[in-house]
């Protein structure tokens, strides 16, 4: 039973804002890493970033300056702020969990969420 539940997706401009939600079980959240991945249309899943329980973070070179990963403790839940949106950040956006950082690296991963779409676009 899939436990991920991300939300905040949306059409925005070219320069504009949007902050995703990933809302999981303590047990997935308790995981030592935890990731935003996107799939545009044909295209593979990529890794966006990654935010591990200490709280330390990792980016893509095409999002790293732009986007900011977070987490907050209390509510199981972590977060994309995602600032100066480009046309190529359209994608559908996921996020998944795990203790090694070889499985969130390829994503391999049996079950994933809805994912929310986000769509840059003038």
């Amino acid at each position: 039973q899939v436990q991920l539940v991300e939300s905040g997706g949306g059409l925005v401009q070219p320069g504009g804002s949007l902050r995703l939600s990933c809302a999981t079980s303590g047990s997935i959240f308790s995981r030592y890493y935890m990731a935003w991945y996107r799939q545009a249309p044909g295209k593979p899943r990529e890794l966006v970033a990654t935010i591990t329980s200490g709280g330390t973070t990792n980016y893509a070179d095409s999002v790293k300056g732009r986007f900011t990963i977070s987490k907050d403790n209390a509510k199981n839940t972590v977060y994309l702020q995602m600032n100066s949106l480009k046309p190529e950040d359209t994608a559908v956006y996921y996020c998944n969990a795990d203790w090694s950082y070889a499985k969130i690296r390829v994503g391999d991963f049996g079950s994933w969420g809805q994912g929310t779409q986000v769509t840059v676009s003038s």
